[in-house]
């Protein structure tokens, strides 16, 4: 299991990591987890290739069973050697309520691997009090801080955006909260120290210990706080249009309106598919703070004219007000685009109801 908090940067590491025990010649199958349906991670795994399950409408932990389905299903399809689950961005108490269960009810079928739990670094320095900028609020780091704190492993993502002072003054911050916690560096997107990490949760099981308390008001109103909004827009043309740059363009749209607003952003996800193109070909754009840039990290070569536009949106504000967000930005960022057309086929906000999980077991035995 790969989690963390929301724009941690967990989707690009399980990618990374299916390619590397893809190349060993192992058989691999991914799960994708939401509160809401429509998800961008499911759309990028799938784009490269590989077989991927989606469980919508609730956290593993409150859907265990459709966990264990989805690796049924995968298990008939294509007979995965290795499960890569990634977790709900804003979920915590996984360990007491999907691992240990696991070992449990279905310690025949599954070993379970240490769980890892990825942290964007510049958040984080938010977060421990080592620099200044935009974070959340107390009940909203209250989930953050324990997802961290039931890591078997915490992984500092995204090592590449920060020189050495600044990641071992981080990890030096993260081992003062959480003494003997086994932190590392490393990065998807350039390859650092993803060869000692991947050994390490391909070659080893998870500790068996005692769960951590967690009050489960403080979490639920934690998760209410989010708002949480998907959707799926149909773009059509006329004229030939610059993918990429549409993207970047609404996912900065989006950008100044939650600025506005004052919401600050936890991950804003799209992806573009085009109709005319080659299976597996799209677009990808993500913004991670309200500071950020948003970047692109899958690009279309060529200029599209009519395709599907996959929208996640999460943060700290009312879901209508992520609603009015989405729906200006679209038109905003249309109208730079001559004879583009982008129509609204669906579209869902909401938040987070509280977390009942189906199990909860406080040791793996």
């Amino acid at each position: 299991m790969i989690g963390g908090f929301l724009g941690a940067g967990k989707t690009t590491a399980v990618g990374k990591l299916a390619q590397r025990l893809a190349a060993q010649g192992l058989r691999v199958g991914l799960i994708t987890n939401d509160q809401g349906r429509n998800l961008v991670d499911t759309a990028m795994l799938r784009s490269q290739g590989f077989a991927t399950e989606e469980i919508p409408g609730g956290c593993f932990c409150c859907r265990f069973n459709s966990l264990v389905d989805a690796a049924t299903r995968l298990t008939e399809q294509s007979r995965p050697e290795v499960f890569i689950a990634e977790p709900v961005g804003s979920c915590t108490d996984l360990v007491a309520t999907v691992t240990y269960p696991l070992r449990r009810l279905y310690g025949d079928s599954f070993t379970v691997a240490p769980v890892s739990v990825l942290v964007d670094p510049i958040r984080a320095a938010r977060v421990f009090g080592l620099e200044k900028g935009g974070n959340f609020s107390e009940k909203v780091l209250y989930i953050y801080l324990k997802q961290i704190e039931e890591a078997d492993l915490v992984i500092i993502s995204k090592a590449d955006l920060l020189n050495e002072d600044r990641l071992e003054a981080l990890r030096a911050a993260i081992a003062a909260k959480f003494p003997r916690k086994e932190i590392l560096f490393a990065s998807s997107r350039v390859g650092t120290n993803l060869d000692e990490w991947f050994a390490r949760i391909t070659s080893e099981r998870q500790s068996a210990g005692k769960a951590m308390q967690v009050d489960y008001q403080v979490y639920a109103e934690g998760e209410a706080l989010l708002g949480w909004l998907n959707c799926t827009v149909q773009l059509a043309a006329k004229r030939a249009f610059n993918s990429d740059r549409f993207l970047k363009r609404v996912a900065s749209e989006v950008q100044k309106r939650l600025q506005a607003q004052k919401a600050e952003v936890a991950h804003l996800k799209m992806t573009l598919s085009p109709d005319a193109c080659l299976p597996g070909e799209i677009a990808v754009v993500n913004l991670v703070r309200n500071d950020f840039v948003p970047e692109l990290s899958l690009k279309l070569e060529s200029p599209v004219t009519s395709g599907q536009l996959i929208i996640n949106l999460r943060a700290e504000a009312a879901p209508d007000i992520l609603g009015t967000v989405v729906r200006e930005a679209l038109l905003a960022a249309a109208k730079s685009f001559p004879t583009l057309k982008a129509t609204l086929d669906h579209l869902e906000h909401f938040r987070p109801g509280k977390p009942t999980p189906t199990h909860r077991f406080k040791t793996a035995k």
